[in-house]
């Protein structure tokens, strides 16, 4: 996770911010409760089935307060889960144990939360060759974990941001002047940059998939809210000249639907917006 570049937060400084904002100036109720001497350990445990991820984010959280604390996985990232079964143990002072888990918590519920509802989805398209995608539709600060969770389910990452791939929607084409346009100031944007970036276009029917095409200089045109007959109908149009990619009010029920039409991508912007936290409790279950 430390690895991941971007323009946000290191995993370290979201930590610190993070426990800064729940810490203040001090965990007053372990304070005046648990003995800092006090060791013992926890056991992490999933209340639901699901897709377990934020492991690391853990261990870290774990270490960033204490590094008394020994972190214990019992599971691998992305590993399935079933109710009750035992995620990660960590023993060292419980005082610290309790300071980090609500952070420890609040990530990996909602990191596999993600991977869980990913990971079922990409289940809905297999064999079809179709590749499941997240969206911007994050939230603010915790974009690189809820990407890294959709990763772990399966999913493939579209753009992380704004500034790493040029993607044309509606705005962009009304406020441009038309498709043709907006492809061509893009192109030449690009040219005159040196940067190197894909560029997609947002189509919002065929007679714009006929313009992005003749306009040429897109490396991938996205159907948006397309039927399925018109999926079918711009699939076979475009015919493999163009990647392409269906987006917009797909969920369970249509996906398999979409993904049969043969477009590249399905993009799923409630990966991120509209997923249920997975159930996870962190009890303590001894002490010295």
């Amino acid at each position: 996770m430390e690895t991941i570049k971007t323009y946000g937060l290191t995993l370290s400084q979201f930590i610190d911010l993070a426990l800064k904002e729940d810490l203040g100036n001090g965990d007053q109720t372990t304070l005046a409760t648990i003995p800092g001497d006090l060791e013992g350990a926890a056991i992490m445990k999933a209340k639901e089935d699901g897709v377990i991820c934020g492991l690391v984010v853990a261990d870290q959280v774990f270490n960033r307060v204490d590094p008394k604390l020994i972190v214990k996985t019992l599971v691998a990232e992305g590993a399935t889960v079933k109710n009750g079964d035992s995620i990660l143990e960590v023993s060292g002072p419980v005082a610290s144990i309790l300071k980090a888990e609500r952070l420890v918590l609040n990530c990996m519920q909602r990191m596999s939360g993600i991977a869980t509802k990913t990971s079922h989805l990409v289940k809905k398209i297999e064999g079809t060759g179709a590749r499941l995608l997240d969206t911007r539709k994050t939230t603010p600060l915790f974009r690189a974990f809820e990407k890294w969770a959709v990763q772990a389910g399966g999913g493939v990452n579209h753009r992380f941001g704004l500034y790493d791939m040029i993607l044309i929607k509606d705005n962009h084409v009304d406020a441009c002047g038309g498709i043709g346009p907006a492809i061509r100031a893009a192109r030449k944007y690009l040219d005159d940059t040196g940067h190197k970036l894909k560029i997609e276009i947002e189509t919002r029917n065929i007679a714009e998939v006929r313009q992005a095409m003749e306009a040429g200089g897109a490396d991938r045109i996205m159907l948006d809210n397309f039927s399925v007959e018109q999926l079918r109908e711009a699939v076979a149009l475009i015919d493999k000249r163009f990647e392409t990619e269906a987006s917009g009010n797909i969920d369970e029920h249509t996906i398999r639907e979409v993904a049969l039409t043969g477009v590249d991508f399905i993009s799923v912007g409630a990966l991120t917006h509209s997923f249920k936290s997975l159930d996870i409790s962190l009890k303590i279950i001894t002490r010295k």
